[in-house]
């Protein structure tokens, strides 16, 4: 197989392709990624030799178009995914997930590719946090942000594609990923950068606000069940039943990593921030038999704390940047 994985330096991307090379020795990777601040080459280090990579943006069609006729299928993971930076300049987000997405389409409609898309839960908007309901892949789209509005945009292109020109077409909506070489401006490594530097992790208004969370490995596990086994046009949600408020999150880094779990500060809650969110993956479960590595959220937490205090040199050159982002926002 020829694989082209777009956006394959970002967090999920970079582990998937990792995955891939470990795993799936037959399969040929070729990663495009801009390489804009949430991307770096040096996420690809312990595969780079065993990978091509091509630095080029999913909008510019005569980057993309070579590189999907020459591949037998295209995971999609490029996207502007920071729903802070969507809220102060949406047009990035814009242009990276609507006319990227439209541009790799019309590339993998003139050649005939398999296409593997991947979107996200916030697509969907939130649920009451007393609500027992979860996402399912007919939950009506209700998005609340730049971002969740732009990726439901490209959610919809896929469709259409799939329905009105045979695209072979496949989506998987995820929950909240974490994992190693998450971008330190993250919920989870942020918290997790700011113990190992002795900075008190900082929390969104109350922090009730519950996430669905799913080890990187797991999704990207997932990924491949789709690619291989899943039903073209059909989507497909991802979530390893992880639903944890932000507070018990920030609560259970500081236990992990030695510290009181009140050892934290709260700060003005983020504009539109959405409650909650919960995933129903029993058709990815029971239709392609995958399931979830990592038996609970706090296992693949502690693998992740460790990853970051073992691997300084990766994020150590972002976190400054980050912070002053941060604290010219109030947060």
């Amino acid at each position: 197989m020829r694989l082209l994985v777009t956006g394959g330096a970002g967090f999920i991307g970079a582990n998937f392709v990792q995955q891939t090379v470990r795993e799936r020795p037959d399969v040929t990777v070729t990663v495009l990624d801009a390489l804009t601040y949430a991307g770096d080459e040096a996420s690809l280090a312990p595969v780079a030799d065993a990978v091509t990579f091509v630095r080029g943006d999913v909008a510019d069609a005569d980057v993309v178009d070579p590189l999907v006729r020459d591949a037998d299928v295209v995971v999609h993971f490029a996207a502007e995914s920071h729903n802070d930076n969507s809220l102060s300049d949406p047009w990035p987000f814009v242009r990276t997930n609507v006319v990227g997405t439209y541009t790799l389409l019309e590339a993998v409609r003139r050649h005939g590719t398999r296409y593997h898309h991947i979107s996200t839960d916030e697509v969907y908007g939130d649920l009451e946090l007393d609500d027992p309901a979860k996402f399912t892949p007919t939950t009506p789209y209700n998005p609340s942000s730049p971002y969740s509005s732009t990726k439901a945009s490209s959610d919809l292109l896929v469709r259409a594609w799939a329905r009105s020109f045979g695209v072979a077409a496949t989506i998987s909506n995820c929950s909240n990923n974490y994992g190693p070489y998450q971008h330190v401006e993250k919920f989870i490594p942020r918290q997790v950068t700011n113990v190992i530097d002795g900075v008190r992790p900082k929390l969104y208004g109350s922090g009730a606000n519950v996430r669905d969370w799913i080890h990187v490995e797991d999704h990207n596990a997932a990924v491949w069940a789709i690619v291989e086994r899943g039903r073209i046009g059909e989507t497909y949600l991802i979530g390893a039943d992880g639903e944890v408020d932000n507070r018990t999150v920030v609560e259970t880094v500081l236990e992990l990593m030695g510290r009181p779990r009140d050892a934290y500060d709260l700060v003005a809650d983020r504009p539109g921030h959405d409650l909650r969110y919960a995933i129903d993956a029993s058709r990815t479960r029971e239709e392609l038999g995958w399931t979830p590595r990592y038996r609970s959220f706090r296992e693949g937490l502690a693998a992740t704390i460790a990853w970051y205090q073992e691997n300084e040199a990766w994020w150590r050159p972002r976190k400054a940047a980050t912070e002053a982002r941060y604290a010219q926002l109030g947060r």
